[in-house]
């Protein structure tokens, strides 16, 4: 299937380069090993074994890729800097007899992910291709089963380093949340099992409010006080983390946590079985929320209707009242 590549508002990145954006996709059924070798199918490069459930495509047409399965404990630990003794080294070799065995059946509830380069995202609709190569090779996606909680992932360079313009796209997000949520339709697991979840009411209401206007240390201690977890539906700590990563550590502790100057949005679904579903199509709604935040007045009257709903003894579904004033140009 082809779907337009929406352009967003601000074309080139903090740094005045043309804006990139990186993509983690999950799914089942396709070794990471054969998820490798059709990544150098599709776009070239040289597959590198790290493990036999990880693996590095170098030098594609696009960058390096990487394909792995999804789980921490199938992959050794690196750069430890110490000598094992013999009683450690005899339980590495039983831990890593035992990944194998795990890796061989664990592509039926582990997913294997593909992790992209930063690609121009004049160049994103590659991807839908290696997604028709993924189907063809009978890779399954997160409706197929209740045990595939996969995500699809996006990373977009911001436009701009400054608290102002990171809070407007914050500002548009939190008040598209749920029609986001309600186009995506988001899966069960997903929810219940809390991978992406929604913003906090309060932190909602206290970031939308027309003047909540702080500086860039004011915006990340707020956001680590209300969020101070990865399993947000748009991830800040990377981003946040990049600009001050001492503030950010000093509040969250998460080793996991990588800084980079991008958003990490975590909400889409993984379709990958679908013929319908495309990484465009996920990347064409989140232009929806950088093209609201380039209009403040817009911005600020939807925030009002926001709070005026949430005031109400029964409030409206806002995800319907969102639809009407995306609609409305």
């Amino acid at each position: 299937m082809t779907v337009k590549l929406a352009k967003p508002p601000r074309e080139t990145n903090f740094a005045g380069e043309p804006r990139r954006i990186g993509v983690e996709l999950e799914f089942a059924a396709v070794s990471a090993r054969d998820a490798a070798n059709l990544v150098q199918k599709v776009f070239g490069g040289e597959v590198i074994e790290i493990d036999p459930h990880r693996f590095a495509v170098n030098g594609t047409t696009l960058g390096d890729f990487h394909s792995e399965l999804d789980s921490q404990f199938l992959h050794r630990a690196e750069g430890a800097g110490t000598t094992p003794t013999g009683l450690q080294m005899l339980l590495e070799n039983f831990q890593t007899a035992f990944r194998g065995v795990l890796g061989d059946i664990g592509s039926a509830v582990i997913p294997c992910e593909i992790v992209c380069p930063p690609i121009p995202i004049e160049e994103l609709q590659r991807l839908d291709g290696l997604l028709e190569a993924l189907r063809r090779l009978g890779a399954l996606g997160t409706e197929v089963s209740p045990l595939y909680a996969f995500g699809a992932q996006l990373n977009p360079d911001i436009a701009e380093k400054s608290a102002e313009w990171i809070v407007s796209v914050l500002k548009a997000y939190l008040l598209l949340s749920d029609w986001l949520r309600a186009i995506i339709s988001v899966n069960l697991t997903r929810r219940v099992l809390a991978f992406a979840d929604p913003f906090p009411p309060d932190y909602i209401l206290h970031v939308i409010d027309p003047g909540y206007a702080p500086d860039m240390e004011t915006l990340i201690d707020d956001y680590v006080l209300f969020n101070p977890t990865r399993n947000r539906e748009l991830d800040m700590l990377p981003l946040f983390a990049w600009i001050d990563e001492d503030r950010v550590r000093r509040a969250v502790t998460d080793k996991r946590i990588s800084s980079r100057p991008t958003f990490h949005y975590r909400l889409p679904d993984a379709r990958i079985d679908r013929p319908d579903w495309t990484v465009t199509t996920e990347w064409n709604r989140w232009c929806v929320v950088e093209r609201l935040a380039e209009q403040p007045d817009k911005l600020s009257a939807m925030a009002r209707a926001y709070q005026e709903n949430q005031e109400r003894l029964i409030p409206r579904d806002w995800a319907i009242i969102a639809s009407e004033w995306i609609a409305v140009p």
